[in-house]
């Protein structure tokens, strides 16, 4: 139950925010945005907020679901927990902002995005093989990937109960990749068509 929570949170707010703006492109009402003094950051910063709400949401729903469904007791800091999923969130929603910066269409962005966020996030995060036991670009791909540093947070406050010391390098990498992240998805947005 703890590896499923990084998944999640990584497919659905990203596809959910690279859906919204190519949505926009789709039916012409970003030229709106092309057209106004709006800055960049402000557009990708709007754009978010409403997913990264979401996903906080979706976060508390699926810690509620391990806890009294399957019944996962949560050892460790849930308030380290939060912060590194506030970290975590804002990394997904940018990351499906970033997605929809290259794609034009509502199916290329569902595919795109969910090809970007599963397949790294499920087979070099650590869900089923350890970072440490992979090898070349596959190590490579682990060790920088957000979701490798969510996955041990996760597992670390549900089932070693580590608590916000513990934890701190987890977030210092999810506040880097928020940050990182971030500011390539803003110097990617298109100001103008073309």
């Amino acid at each position: 139950v703890p590896a499923v929570i990084p998944l999640l949170l990584m497919l659905f707010p990203a596809i959910l925010t690279s859906l919204s703006v190519v949505r926009e492109k789709e039916l012409g009402s970003i030229t709106n945005f092309y057209v106004t003094p709006t800055k960049k950051s402000e557009f990708f910063l709007g754009k978010q907020l409403p997913y990264i709400i979401l996903g906080l949401i979706n976060f508390l729903i699926l810690v509620a679901q391990a806890t009294l469904i399957f019944d996962v007791e949560l050892k460790g800091s849930f308030v380290a927990l939060s912060l590194a999923t506030v970290l975590y969130v804002i990394v997904a929603t940018a990351l499906g902002l970033i997605m929809s910066a290259f794609l034009n269409s509502q199916i290329a962005a569902l595919f795109g995005t969910a090809l970007a966020t599963i397949l790294p996030a499920s087979q070099f995060s650590g869900m089923i093989t350890p970072v440490t036991s992979l090898e070349g670009l596959a190590k490579f791909i682990g060790e920088i990937y957000p979701t490798s540093y969510y996955m041990i947070s996760s597992r670390g406050a549900f089932s070693k109960a580590l608590g916000m010391a513990d934890l701190l390098p987890m977030i210092t990498g999810l506040a880097v990749a928020a940050m990182a992240f971030t500011l390539l998805g803003i110097a990617l947005v298109k100001k103008q068509d073309g």
